[in-house]
């Protein structure tokens, strides 16, 4: 992936000076990508009412269970996401996994679309979507709601347990906020992290900021874990044939099973603790 990147993070918008979340990459690299989206029949559509704002959320797993508020990568909410929310819904002793639509139904096909999508963000806005997402997991019957994220969305999941006070635990992939946007050492909900030893997305999801990230948390007196995980990149967790496919045409050829069987073991035991704990 190192040669297709023109430059490292950025500023972009948010209004909070938040970095771009993934340096710019180059479109000629890429061809469109088909998005194949889950069987509808997987999700409960619901809205989601905050400010003056209404969004469309993807709800799926067992009524009353813990939640666990889902969040994209760049992409939007495409198959990956949904794959990703299906598989924590079905984690013993289950839970309610909610993926709320940041980009309001649109989905990057080219890594060119996704990087305008998340240059449009707003990085403030999204974080309410979150609490409004964990506000409606809560009142609809769960009794704990977590947030885990990826690459974007993992960034969006630590700046989650900073600045929501709802949230009862962050499991994030990859991603690291701005300190504009949420600082870690401000924390207040459990984090553990993951990140891919040959990821070199610097200053947002590389191992010097993994480290950082670390240290910060140590500093926050939250519970917290961050695991580096050894000949992993960027998006290590899109594992199913589609994710693995798109991952090499980005040039990403590290494909590591034991690696994300361990990684969902750790987040299974994480989101245990403290969602489903008394």
């Amino acid at each position: 992936m190192a040669s297709l990147l023109l430059r490292s993070l950025a500023s972009s918008a948010a209004g909070v000076g938040s970095r771009r979340l993934l340096p710019r990459l180059c479109p000629a690299v890429f061809s469109k990508f088909s998005i194949r989206s889950m069987a509808s029949d997987s999700f409960q559509v619901v809205q989601i009412q905050r400010d003056d704002t209404t969004f469309n959320a993807y709800v799926a797993g067992k009524e009353n269970a813990p939640g666990i508020v889902v969040l994209q990568e760049w992409w939007g909410v495409d198959f990956e996401v949904k794959n990703h929310a299906l598989h924590i819904a079905q984690l013993n002793p289950g839970y309610r996994t909610l993926i709320p639509d940041l980009y309001r139904g649109k989905v990057g096909l080219d890594a060119a679309e996704a990087q305008h999508l998340m240059d449009g963000l707003d990085w403030q806005g999204a974080v309410k979507d979150i609490e409004a997402s964990i506000n409606w997991l809560k009142a609809t019957g769960s009794s704990k709601v977590g947030v885990t994220g990826y690459c974007m969305g993992g960034a969006l999941s630590i700046a989650s347990g900073v600045l929501v006070p709802q949230v009862d635990a962050v499991v994030a992939f990859y991603g690291v906020p701005s300190s504009q946007l949420a600082d870690p050492a401000s924390a207040k909900a459990p984090i553990q992290a993951h990140f891919g030893e040959l990821d070199n997305v610097v200053g947002f999801s590389d191992v010097t900021a993994a480290k950082a990230l670390e240290e910060k948390l140590k500093s926050s007196g939250v519970p917290h874990e961050v695991y580096i995980y050894p000949g992993c990149a960027h998006a290590f967790m899109n594992a199913s044939p589609e994710g693995i496919q798109r991952r090499k045409k980005m040039g990403m050829d590290d494909g590591d099973s034991a690696s994300v069987d361990l990684a969902w073991s750790r987040f299974a035991t994480w989101m245990g603790k403290y969602l489903h704990s008394p």
